[in-house]
Formats: structure tokens, C-alpha cells, sequence
């Protein structure tokens, strides 16, 4: 049993320690080229949630990981393939809602959201929730977004490629087919430039981008880079927690 992962916690432990900081992991169910599961982002970000808590509370600092959301928002194209499960902004607004108006009843003020779905958008969601929870930290983490790919990795990607493949090789091996069974991730560019270069946006249609559901070339992916970066990852997280923990929410600005 680890004290601060909440599914496996008792009351007995709990109803004797005062948690300073909440974690709420939030993935998505969705394919993952041929080589990877459905729930890489959901089993991912609930690992590095799990080892970046440990090492905080190893530190004093009383952080509970809630159980991971699996389910994101998914791209047109995607939605249609079988067993991706969508999940609405406005659905992710409410469970989000509902959770925090549990833990803030109980006294926590202090929340963190780890994603590890591109596809998922919290700012607005924290934007519009923020002001009905007073003296309360709402704060977001994308592990993803750290470190730019090129730090540990030899092949970009966004989608299944080196980089979550490596993650998977090193946290569940068991789960990952041979590479060899693996698409190239090929990335089917846009005709118009200011879409490629993010001058515009729109989202990405997954049946159009990608031939095998992935964005990157999965096929120099170790687990040795995945254990390099996971480190740096959950230092980072760990970092941050603690240092949270010293300050009251109302008061982190300097003067």
C-alpha cells in the first residue's frame, strides 16, 4: 500500500494524515500505431503522477494521486475508429467540476491536473471553474510538454513515435509488440504552410494525417531513453510539489 495513491489507501491511514496537495491524473482511450495499447496515455500519466508523488512525499509533502480519468477529447477521424472513446469538453468540464467540489468540501486546496492527452484542453476549463472556489490552487502539469523531444530522443513525434514508445518499453514492457510490428508513424503534412508552421490551427484529422494512428517514427525507442527521460519527468513534478507545499494558494506572487 502506498499512502499517497488514492485506490489503494485505507480510511484507517488517511483519517490520520493531513494531504496538503491533490493530483488528478486525466489520459484518453484511443489507438496508439499497431505497437502500442489504448491506454498509453492513461497508464503513462498515471505511472509518472505515482513515482513523481512518491518522491515528493518521501520529501514530507502529503500529496494524494486521485484515480486517472481515462477518457479525452478526440480528433474527427479518430473518433470513428473502434473503442476510441470521446469524451466532450463540456463532459470533461463537469467531472472536473464535481471532483473539485468534492476535495475542496473536504479542505483541499490544492489541486493539480497531470495530463498526458494532447488532444485535452484544461486552461478554459480551469479559467471558467476558478472563481467559484475561493483561496483554492487549481494548477495544470503536461509532462509531455517539458522538454523539447530532440533532449533525449533522435526522432520527433507527438503520437505513439519514440518517445511514449520508450516511456511503455521502460514502465510496461509487457504491453509493447516487437518494433517490427510497428508503423512508421508517418506524418501527412498539410497543403496549406500556415497550418504546418501554427500560424492557423484546426484540428488534425487522424484518418488523414496518419496511415497507422501514429505521429513519429517509433523504431529507435528504448527503454533505456524512456528510463532517462521519466527520471528528468517526475524530478520536475516532484520539484514542483514541494515547493507548492510551502506556499498558502492566496499567496504566490511576489510582492
Amino acid at each position: 500500500m502506498k499512502p499517497f495513491i488514492l485506490q489503494e489507501v485505507n480510511w484507517a491511514t488517511v483519517k490520520n494524515d493531513n494531504y496538503d496537495i491533490a493530483i488528478l491524473p486525466w489520459g484518453a482511450t484511443e489507438p496508439h500505431n499497431y505497437h502500442l495499447p489504448y491506454g498509453t496515455d492513461t497508464l503513462e500519466t498515471s505511472k509518472i503522477a505515482e513515482e513523481a508523488a512518491g518522491i515528493a512525499w518521501d520529501k514530507g509533502c502529503k500529496v494524494m494521486v486521485l484515480p486517472t480519468v481515462p477518457f479525452g477529447v478526440q480528433n474527427p477521424g479518430q473518433i470513428e475508429l473502434p473503442f476510441c472513446l470521446h469524451m466532450r469538453p463540456s463532459t470533461q468540464l463537469l467531472i472536473l467540476q464535481d471532483i473539485i467540489t468534492a476535495i475542496y468540501g473536504q479542505g483541499i486546496r490544492k489541486l493539480i491536473i497531470m495530463n498526458g492527452h494532447g488532444g485535452n484542453d484544461f486552461k478554459s476549463l480551469i479559467r471558467e471553474l476558478q472563481p467559484g472556489y475561493s483561496g483554492m490552487f487549481i494548477g495544470l502539469m503536461e509532462w509531455f510538454k517539458f522538454f523539447n523531444n530532440d533532449v533525449f530522443f533522435e526522432e520527433d513525434g507527438d503520437h505513439a513515435g519514440e518517445m511514449e514508445t520508450s516511456i511503455m518499453q521502460y514502465y510496461f514492457p509487457e504491453l509493447v509488440l516487437p518494433l517490427d510490428q510497428a508503423g512508421y508513424g508517418k506524418l501527412n503534412r498539410f497543403k496549406i504552410d500556415a497550418l504546418n508552421t501554427k500560424i492557423a490551427w484546426t484540428p488534425r484529422r487522424w484518418d488523414k494525417v496518419s496511415d497507422d494512428t501514429g505521429v513519429g517514427n517509433p523504431k529507435k525507442a528504448t527503454p533505456e531513453k524512456g528510463k532517462k527521460f521519466l527520471e528528468a519527468v517526475t524530478s520536475k513534478i516532484a520539484d514542483f510539489l514541494i515547493e507548492l507545499r510551502k506556499h498558502n494558494p492566496t499567496d504566490i506572487y511576489e510582492s
